[in-house]
């Protein structure tokens, strides 16, 4: 019977890891802008969780948890590829994609590229807290700073994306005037 109670909690433990699969991939993707890097940092994590399943002390903080895993594999593909891989520098492009075709996925598009121009505590930060919802203490614990730092580096954040949406909405507004009038 004992044995049965382990099963089941085992299985419990994973339905519940690949209910929380998707939100690690976006973050993950969010955090990289790269869908096999993603994948790759989403998988790292559920292995490392199956693994470590005994160092979660509540399980109802599974989410924040796993957070942090995902947190610290994207901390170690970032050291392993320090000198090859360049995030502050790194633009998003998109040309073929489903994103393109519609009106409401240009505006994705626009917001996928301005948070991917953030320096990255603040890309960190602002799909955490604004994208996965989680609160201002889940977040300095998963990336192991100071509340105060989760709050500044939200707020730039913040002020540089509505910046940088206004300067998109502005520059598609002159280039559809100058189509009319051609």
């Amino acid at each position: 019977m004992k044995l049965l109670g382990r099963w089941s909690a085992a299985s419990r433990f994973r339905d519940d890891l690949e209910a929380n699969r998707n939100k690690l991939y976006r973050m993950a993707y969010a955090w990289c802008g790269d869908a096999m890097l993603a994948d790759d940092l989403t998988q790292d994590t559920l292995t490392k969780a199956l693994q470590k399943n005994h160092q979660l002390r509540d399980p109802g903080k599974l989410g924040s948890w796993l957070c942090s895993i995902l947190y610290n594999c994207w901390r170690e593909h970032l050291r392993r590829n320090k000198t090859a891989y360049e995030l502050d520098e790194n633009k998003m492009v998109h040309h073929h994609t489903p994103e393109v075709n519609g009106g409401e996925q240009e505006i994705i598009l626009r917001v996928r590229r301005a948070i991917a121009s953030l320096p990255e505590g603040q890309r960190e930060v602002i799909t955490l807290v604004d994208l996965e919802g989680l609160s201002y203490t889940e977040v300095a614990g998963t990336l192991q700073v100071p509340m105060g730092t989760v709050m500044s580096r939200l707020s730039r954040a913040r002020k540089a994306l509505h910046s940088q949406l206004l300067d998109m909405k502005t520059t598609s507004r002159t280039v559809v005037n100058l189509r009319s009038i051609n």
